[in-house]
């Protein structure tokens, strides 16, 4: 009679470790396949609302759909043998009007090429020479749609231009931008996600000392993977959801990072446990029982956190929110249904050769928790001042951090060969040169709106674009209006150029009866930083709203929410200080990208709030039992050590993102992994402990602990 109940308990995990098995086998290889169904075609990613938005659709008016500018230059090869594709300079000059002529000619000849060449859209503008003579440039227009037919595309370019003899050609342009983003996220699948997982397992054997755990861990962040892989491609083939490169890297950290941080707290809560009990049965249970509120509850801080992001007016930021959100969910559905199925399966073997030990909350734990919790209890106002300060003084640099953007010259970590193009077109050509701000207007207003333009601070020149797709001679009228082109005298991406915008657009607006709409590449990089500039004044009061509320619901207190809140701002703040002075002397970025605060700021105030949550959930039902004062002491020392763990874990995976040589990555990467250590080792560690043992039961007003929790009469939360 006893026998079937026992083989019955062991049924449940058996099949929960079986199914899991089953769909890591057949969803894993999602993990490695969004790239089928990712976009690096920055152009689906502008503001929705935008003024360089309603240009791309007046465009198409004209059937001049946008499209991806791929700029050739040649210039004078060093050598003088033939034409190169390297990124030298070019600084050699023409010898002679007739040489350089010569090789305009040439250059056309191979312009004519490519007119029917696959992935061109439109007319291809004649070669230009340069007012120093020393270099010659065309523009070649493909379809910003190409995908994985870019490099094709360009390779062909690159081929026709080495017809022109004795020059030197590179490709510049928002073409071979794109396509050297495409180069930086090549194989972003299996080196990122190989050097996440090893950087977690050496962290794990190193902090637990146990060979089968780490694996177990790990697998069970591989599933989460896997399930939220297979879930996003389905999405993302059903046009749903947008992923590009960035959305797919930071998918991977947060789904390996969340899913180890969330089995870290289960793993620990098992030990102590096993450590009291025979049953591994009921010490599971208890485990679970004891660990899913926390967990779920530090789950949906960041799920809802990241899906406030919806909200933004920019499409790579709500591209990220439901995609984030689904990776954190497989992290918890992984977490709270396989790990304590192997957990049970294993017993006391998943920490082999260490062993499960009973931890006692103030005789028990590290000796340096128990040392900080003695700092925490005899100096708690000391204690906090100076960790206050310190934060406060971080915080102080966080204004100097610039978010307008970054230059294409620092967008790569390492040299790019369309940078390096760049460069050299810039030394020629006026800055905006093949990038031209694209103006839409009233036919009637057209002469008026040129010549408006040309008297504008910062622009080069301007005409209207005819029936050729050419600027100058006769405009194209489509329904009463006409494009114009106007070339800026700084380079596209520079703060200058989308200064000239706002005073284009400032000037434009007021032409009477032109209903102009500035757009093109400058524009859309201006108003892509002015909706990010909005989006956090409008996103950042939603998420610690939402995280307000979850706090007050898990923690059913007002006050401790509120002082939780305001700590991991804070802790968001001084590592903006941080990275801004690290930014600035010691990587040499000038900037950053719009969004990496708005990102910093979601990923940091929720993550961090995850830390708060297993410490003060485990403080609440100490406090339960032995008081506030006791309390705080004995969740520090039995939660230090799991929580530090998990902090050194994730900071560790977001890091790996420094893999991909991208600034706007690298950036991010700094920002959360030594925000989580900030958080972990001082906010969560000294600050919040020290505040609760100094307000003492006023810090869970107006909750049970406020009116003196098990003492006051009610009945004591027991352990199981």
């Amino acid at each position: 009679m006893s026998t079937t109940p026992r083989r019955a308990r062991w049924l449940v995990p058996v099949l929960l470790v079986a199914v899991w098995l089953g769909l890591g086998g057949a969803l894993g290889p999602y993990a490695g396949r969004l790239g089928e169904v990712a976009t690096n075609d920055q152009a689906a990613f502008l503001p929705r609302s935008a003024e360089s938005t309603e240009v791309i659709d007046a465009q198409r008016a004209f059937k001049q759909d946008e499209t991806l500018p791929a700029i050739v230059v040649w210039t004078a090869s060093s050598t003088g043998s033939g034409s190169g594709s390297g990124s030298g300079s070019g600084s050699g000059s023409a010898s002679g009007g007739t040489g350089i002529e010569d090789r305009k000619q040439a250059a056309d000849s191979a312009l004519a090429t490519l007119t029917d060449a696959p992935g061109v859209a439109g007319q291809l503008s004649p070669a230009l020479l340069s007012e120093d003579g020393e270099a010659i440039e065309a523009v070649i227009p493909l379809r910003p749609d190409l995908g994985d037919d870019l490099a094709p595309a360009l390779d062909r370019i690159r081929a026709a231009a080495e017809r022109v003899p004795n020059t030197t050609v590179q490709l510049a342009g928002p073409a071979a931008t794109q396509a050297d983003l495409s180069d930086a996220f090549a194989g972003i699948d299996g080196l990122l996600l190989a050097v996440a997982l090893v950087t977690v397992l050496v962290i794990l054997l190193l902090v637990y000392r146990s060979l089968l755990l780490p694996l177990v861990i790990i697998l069970g962040a591989v599933f989460a993977l896997g399930l939220a892989c297979a879930v996003v491609y389905a999405l993302a083939d059903h046009d749903v959801v947008r992923v590009d490169g960035q959305v797919q890297g930071i998918l991977s950290i947060l789904v390996i990072g969340a899913a180890t941080d969330y089995a870290l707290l289960l793993t620990a809560r098992y030990r102590e446990e096993l450590a009291s009990r025979t049953d591994r049965f009921g010490a599971a249970w208890a485990a679970l029982r004891q660990s899913w509120g926390a967990i779920v509850a530090s789950a949906a801080t960041v799920a809802l956190g990241l899906l406030a992001l919806l909200i933004s007016d920019l499409t790579n930021n709500r591209a990220l929110g439901p995609v984030g959100a689904i990776g954190i969910a497989a992290a918890v559905v992984s977490t709270l249904t396989f790990l304590p199925a192997v957990l049970v399966l294993l017993g006391r073997a998943a920490y082999w050769p260490a062993k499960p030990r009973p931890t006692d909350g103030r005789t028990g734990g590290a000796g340096l928790w128990q040392r900080v919790a003695a700092l925490v209890d005899r100096a708690p106002r000391k204690v906090w001042a100076v960790s206050l300060a310190g934060l406060i003084a971080c915080a102080a640099f966080a204004p100097t951090l610039a978010s307008r953007g970054v230059p294409l010259d620092e967008t790569f970590v390492n040299d790019a060969p369309s940078v390096t193009a760049q460069q050299t077109l810039a030394r020629h050509f006026p800055g905006g040169s093949g990038n031209p701000t694209v103006v839409i207007a009233d036919a009637d207003r057209v002469e008026r709106v040129v010549a408006t333009a040309e008297r504008t601070d910062g622009v080069a020149s301007a005409a209207p674009v005819g029936a050729s797709g050419r600027s100058g001679g006769e405009p194209l009228v489509v329904d009463g209006r006409v494009r114009v082109d106007v070339t800026l005298s700084a380079a596209a991406d520079s703060d200058a150029a989308k200064d000239t915008v706002a005073r284009l657009r400032t000037a434009l607006h007021a032409v009477p009866g032109a209903d102009a709409l500035v757009g093109g590449y400058t524009a859309q990089q201006y108003d892509t930083l002015h909706t990010a500039e909005r989006d956090r004044t409008l996103i950042v009061p939603v998420v610690l709203a939402i995280i307000f509320l979850i706090l007050t619901a898990l923690l059913r207190s007002l006050l401790m929410p509120a002082l939780l809140v305001a700590t991991v701002a804070l802790n968001f703040l001084a590592t903006l200080g941080v990275s801004s002075l690290v930014f600035q002397h010691v990587l040499g970025f000038t900037g950053t990208d719009p969004s990496v605060p708005l990102y910093g700021f979601v990923f940091l105030v929720a993550l961090g709030v995850d830390y708060n949550i297993f410490l003060m959930s485990r403080v609440r039902e100490e406090s339960l039992l032995h008081g506030v004062r006791e309390g705080v002491l004995r969740g520090l020392v039995t939660t230090g050590g799991v929580i530090t763990s998990a902090g050194v874990v994730l900071a560790a995976t977001f890091a790996a993102l420094g893999v991909i040589p991208l600034a706007f990555l690298a950036q991010i990467a700094f920002i959360v992994a030594f925000g989580v250590l900030l958080d972990t080792l001082v906010v969560r560690s000294l600050l919040v402990p020290a505040l609760v043992r100094d307000i003492g039961g006023r810090a869970w007003w107006p909750g049970r602990l406020a009116r003196g929790g098990a003492t006051s009469g009610e009945e004591p939360v027991t352990r199981a």
